[in-house]
């Protein structure tokens, strides 16, 4: 990614929770008032505009994709909530919005969001400009986890690394190299007990087929053109055997099945859950 710029891979997904606001059914898998409005294109007007493109069939992908993964992360966390821990630690955190709409229960978190300086400071502004307040618990840690050891800058930031915390890394791993990635796991497995990492990880070509391949293509083609390629892609079961190696004691996969039936049942919107990208939560 550009130096001066941020993430464009993270801006498409603030527009796609945005348009879930607006254009899907309720119940919404993902209540994100602040989504709306947050990036450019992602006001209603702009979102009623673009009503046509956003309902095809790649856009109902994708836009099922990105409201689920933040669903089941913040599920994971209120749970992590009710066991006693106090940290939450949002890597690449991009437009993420839980700690502007955080609910009562984690109001006595200390959140972490740790992004790309470039992402973090667009955030910032546009934060700024939509006259959303931070809250005391948020802390904002600069990071480009290529380069930067993400204990070091947590450290800088007063994380407690003798405290357990929960960790979201969503929409991440494809574009890191495997020692990148295991880094920030080996990090968040010396964590206290009672810690865990709740992650998305995309599917080998080889495991698709049909339309989820063909959209998987495209996506990659995409990302490529703008400077952000997918370089990681693993199957399920070895990641299992990664992060069983690294240390953690338990691993649950939310496989298509387990979310099509927890978070889609009885849509009739037309989003589904997605097969190309998973979700994966290993606990310390």
């Amino acid at each position: 990614m550009e130096e001066s710029k941020p993430s464009q891979t993270a801006i498409g997904p603030a527009i796609l929770r945005a348009a879930h606001q607006i254009l899907d059914q309720e119940p919404r898998i993902l209540d994100d008032p602040i989504a709306v409005g947050l990036v450019e294109g992602s006001d209603r007007e702009e979102i009623l505009e673009q009503s046509t493109a956003l309902n095809g069939r790649g856009m109902k992908l994708a836009r099922s994709l990105f409201v689920m993964r933040s669903r089941y992360a913040e599920d994971c966390l209120q749970e992590a909530a009710e066991a006693g821990v106090r940290q939450f630690v949002i890597l690449g955190a991009g437009f993420d919005t839980f700690a502007y709409r955080q609910p009562e229960w984690a109001t006595t978190f200390k959140i972490f969001e740790v992004d790309h300086p470039s992402t973090q400071r667009w955030k910032r502004a546009r934060l700024k400009a939509g006259s959303v307040r931070i809250p005391l618990n948020l802390v904002f840690v600069p990071c480009d986890f290529e380069k930067t050891e993400l204990s070091e800058a947590l450290s800088a930031a007063s994380f407690a690394s003798k405290q357990p915390a929960f960790v979201s890394w969503l929409g991440v791993t494809q574009y890191l190299t495997r020692v990148a990635i295991e880094a920030a796991l080996r990090f968040v497995a010396s964590l206290p007990r009672g810690s865990a990492i709740v992650f998305q990880f995309a599917l080998p070509e080889s495991m698709l087929d049909g339309r989820d391949l063909e959209q998987s293509q495209l996506f990659t083609k995409r990302a490529a053109e703008i400077g952000e390629p997918w370089i990681t892609r693993l199957p399920p079961e070895e990641w299992k055997g990664w992060l069983s190696r690294l240390g953690y004691s338990r691993i649950f996969h939310l496989t298509r099945e387990i979310a099509q039936a927890r978070y889609f049942s009885g849509r009739g919107d037309g989003l589904a859950a997605v097969q190309m990208h998973q979700m994966m939560l290993a606990e310390v």
